[in-house]
């Protein structure tokens, strides 16, 4: 995942410039586009949820339909000449920040044709993670990048914990469905399991509840195991960032590379020994 500001301007004056307002904040310019770009955001998430309200659209309907047009045009001009000014385009579309900003654009189009997609606008509240590089808060992005690479190599731990719980819910919906005999909230076992996941997550609706004594049994039991369960992906994931940081404070003095493992003598990207 690239970082957008590792993204590197072309070599013509203009597009370093324009390259400097919109991808840095470090310039009266660049902040005060910046600020734009967050009001327009915070407009355009305003008039969705308005338009949702229909005392509002009835009302205001084209003022709504006018002012997201002037906004979608104004992020898509916005959004070629942030490929237009870096050299390494593919890596600005394809990183966290440029998918994004796809996402942001794609439903205002596609409501030509599927009208409803419309509210899928509201990822543009995505856009507001760069309120990090306009308070100069870039080194807090560290932390989430940290987040990520620790639940990603957490992932077959996770999986392996998820499989567990699907085939625990299953077992115990089915039981449940046995137990219940099929009254109310458990008349199949795909609904005994909806119960059972409901309860070993600790979310409780309180929809559906058993009625037998036997039933309320397999309940308790379900909900202080509950508890037991929600913390074992957490533990995974807070380990896996602990050594992460650990990690995290060997960096390769020649190419900056972080991911450097615990036993590692030599940088694994340019060969450099290791201090």
């Amino acid at each position: 995942m690239e970082k957008e500001h590792n993204l590197v301007p072309e070599d013509t004056l203009w597009k370093k410039f324009l390259y400097r307002v919109i991808y840095r904040a470090d310039t009266k310019l660049g902040k005060l586009f910046d600020i734009i770009l967050l009001a327009l955001i915070l407009v355009s998430t305003l008039i969705i949820m308005m338009e949702s309200v229909p005392q509002l659209d009835r009302r205001f309907h084209l003022t709504f339909i006018i002012l997201e047009w002037i906004i979608s045009l104004f992020f898509s001009v916005e959004y070629v000449t942030r490929i237009i000014v870096v050299k390494n385009k593919k890596n600005y579309i394809f990183s966290f920040f440029g998918i994004i900003d796809f996402l942001a654009l794609v439903p205002f189009y596609l409501s030509f044709f599927f009208p409803v997609t419309k509210y899928f606008l509201i990822f543009r509240m995505l856009r507001m993670l760069r309120v990090f590089r306009i308070f100069n808060l870039l080194d807090f992005m560290n932390d989430g990048y940290l987040i990520v690479r620790a639940l990603k190599n957490s992932s077959r731990k996770i999986y392996i914990f998820l499989l567990f719980l699907i085939i625990f819910s299953v077992i115990v919906g089915s039981l449940m469905f046995m137990v219940e005999g099929g009254r109310t909230g458990f008349e199949t076992i795909p609904q005994s399991i909806y119960w059972a996941v409901v309860t070993v997550t600790t979310v409780g609706y309180g929809d559906v509840s058993p009625i037998t004594p036997m039933g309320k049994f397999f309940a308790v039991i379900l909900m202080l195991a509950g508890y037991s369960i929600i913390a074992v992906p957490t533990g995974i994931v807070t380990a896996e960032m602990r050594n992460k940081r650990q990690n995290l404070e060997m960096v390769c003095e020649r190419c900056g590379n972080e991911d450097i493992d615990d036993d590692a003598r030599y940088c694994k990207q340019c060969g450099k020994k290791l201090a």
